[in-house]
């Protein structure tokens, strides 16, 4: 939790959510010390996205439900409350277990359809927050270059592919480098409208926050932050442009 707590220590007013926490990785208890250090010095600005990564990495471990829910008594036992936890869940056992036992939900690399799956398992009171990739690039063909310079270690992971399948993309298009198809859905490309139409996609499905991955990464990050927020009717300060459409927060 260093890094999320030297950004809360150099901030006001900004709220910090994990983007995971990986359960074969960070021990439960030394997780709830830290929320609770971090939550005294900065109350209220800290959600923990909690999940259990990929069978590839971590191929000695147990089912992932059973010990997500292992993990989970855990913090319940030491007091870390369920509405300041969310859960990287895909499938439809996780965003169950996510419904039941935390805030709601932080999927990777799903599709518009998917958070409105997610919003309707999850009810309208939970929080689902998608991961969307961009590219800030007008030219396709450069633009699916970056993303599956990117995509490509994501089709080798089985829970990310079984998600694709899930949503609609078949053993072809998740084969190899990925088809066309599947790169322009997982990874928005284009001018700085078309990210934001991919944004306003999620948001549209029932997402009340939508975050965005920039590629790539050592590009200019913030300047197309900007630029999708000036599409969005958003200013830094984080209010509205006179006129502009309300998006949830």
């Amino acid at each position: 939790m260093a890094r999320a707590e030297e950004l809360l220590d150099a901030t006001a007013h900004l709220q910090i959510a994990t983007g995971i926490v990986n359960i074969w990785k960070a021990d439960a208890d030394e997780l709830a010390d830290s929320y609770h250090r971090i939550e005294a010095r900065h109350p209220g600005r800290l959600l923990l996205g909690i999940g259990s990564g990929h069978r590839e990495a971590t191929p000695q471990r147990t089912l992932p439900l059973d010990a997500m829910a292992r993990y989970l008594d855990v913090l319940d036992g030491r007091d870390v409350p369920v509405q300041a936890r969310v859960l990287s869940a895909l499938g439809p056992r996780m965003l169950a277990m996510a419904a039941e036992r935390s805030a709601g939900t932080h999927p990777y690399l799903t599709i518009p359809s998917q958070t409105r799956e997610a919003r309707d398992l999850l009810g309208a009171g939970a929080l689902v927050a998608p991961e969307q990739t961009v590219v800030l690039d007008p030219d396709p063909v450069s633009a699916r270059r970056t993303a599956r310079a990117f995509l490509t270690r994501y089709l080798g992971m089985s829970n990310y592919t079984r998600t694709m399948r899930r949503g609609g993309f078949t053993e072809a298009d998740v084969s190899g480098d990925g088809s066309d198809e599947l790169v322009d859905a997982i990874v928005a490309h284009g001018d700085s409208g078309a990210l934001a139409a991919a944004v306003r996609a999620h948001l549209d499905a029932g997402a009340d926050h939508v975050c965005l991955q920039v590629l790539p990464r050592r590009g200019d990050i913030v300047g197309t932050l900007g630029a999708v927020a000036g599409e969005l009717g958003l200013v830094p300060d984080g209010g509205a442009r006179p006129g502009a459409a309300p998006l949830r927060t």
